[in-house]
């Protein structure tokens, strides 16, 4: 046999192996379940310890989020204050301008009832 003709079919067979090599991989990867492409969660966090809650939520769970490639993530704060006796003019007028400050969404605010 000819070396070219010999180079030829080893190179053949090489190909041919290659994509047998890529087939078998793609049927695996068809196998596997898919993954998820999306988290949602809600947790109640102690008035008294928002810092500290809030802290532990960013460290236990955003931090793993955010650290994936290409992932978005969104993170919001609700807060949702009943008054039985009413605020205080000072405490509405400090809330007010404090959430105007830190940018909370225009929904936000007090209500009468």
């Amino acid at each position: 046999m000819r070396p070219e003709v010999a180079r030829r079919q080893i190179e053949t067979t090489e190909v041919e192996s290659d994509k047998i090599k890529e087939k078998v991989e793609e049927e695996k990867q068809d196998d596997r379940p898919p993954k998820p492409k999306r988290y949602h969660g809600t947790v109640t966090v102690d008035s008294a310890r928002v810092g500290r809650d809030a802290g532990r939520i960013a460290d236990e769970v955003v931090t793993h989020l955010v650290g994936l490639v290409g992932s978005s993530v969104r993170v919001t704060l609700e807060i949702d204050a009943e008054i039985p006796e009413g605020a205080p003019d000072n405490v509405v007028r400090t809330v007010t301008e404090n959430s105007r400050t830190l940018k909370f969404g225009s929904n936000s605010g007090f209500e009468v009832e």
